[in-house]
């Protein structure tokens, strides 16, 4: 039987894109209709962002860990968190979990050796790209990373928190996004790393203008290979 997957969620359409892409793409390894049993648990955005907001990182681990306990009761295996940001948190408690975890940039950083990459540019929140999360990882992987300017940075988090995670993905954002992939590109990126789960549904490799590290459907397929282990 394939292990039982855990999902702790955080904001809901990329918990959704996670989840929605294991369903899917399961079949394709377990049967027509097939897939891991998933289980999800989420606390709204809003209990995350307090803490997040406040760098109360610790605290944000723990409610974490409060989603892992209640996955591990229903009978998961181990755990994904499908938002990147909240990673700095679970580099504080993974090795207090219930259950093992992957880890979404460890598994961008393999995608990205994998593919031949040096030089990856990371968007997502401005929490997560000023973060420790992808520098640490990045570096284990033996990759250089870079990250947009300040305006940019800001441009990007306004983007995530005012429309992405409310299921809004507008034409002049997708064209924002295209502009600033543009100027790490120029700036000797050779890949981006799409590090805000929502940003995939706003953007993809036919608009952008590197190769593009979708991280959520990245870590979706690395929960289907662990739940076949």
């Amino acid at each position: 039987m394939p292990r039982h997957i855990g999902i702790v969620g955080c904001s809901a359409e990329g918990a959704a894109l996670c989840y929605r892409t294991i369903c899917v793409e399961g079949a394709g390894i377990f049967g027509r209709h097939n897939h891991p049993e998933v289980t999800m648990h989420t606390f709204p955005l809003a209990a995350h962002m307090k803490l997040i907001e406040a760098g109360r990182w610790q605290d944000e681990g723990e409610l974490l860990l409060e989603s892992a306990r209640k996955l591990a009761d229903a009978g998961a295996d181990f755990f994904i968190c499908p938002d990147n940001t909240a990673h700095q948190a679970v580099d504080l408690i993974r090795d207090r979990s219930p259950r093992p975890w992957l880890h979404i940039a460890e598994e961008v950083a393999a995608v990205a050796r994998q593919r031949g990459f040096r030089k990856v540019g990371v968007l997502g929140t401005r929490y997560l790209m000023e973060g420790p999360v992808y520098p640490k990882k990045m570096t284990v992987a033996g990759l250089d990373h870079l990250i947009p300017d300040k305006a940019d940075r800001e441009t990007i988090n306004r983007i995530i928190f005012d429309e992405l995670v409310y299921g809004r993905f507008e034409t002049a954002a997708r064209s924002e996004f295209v502009r600033i992939i543009d100027s790490l590109k120029d700036k000797g990126c050779d890949a981006i790393a799409l590090s805000c789960t929502e940003i995939p549904l706003l953007i993809s490799d036919a608009d952008s203008p590197l190769p593009t590290l979708d991280s959520t459907r990245i870590l979706a397929r690395a929960a289907l290979r662990a739940a076949t282990t």
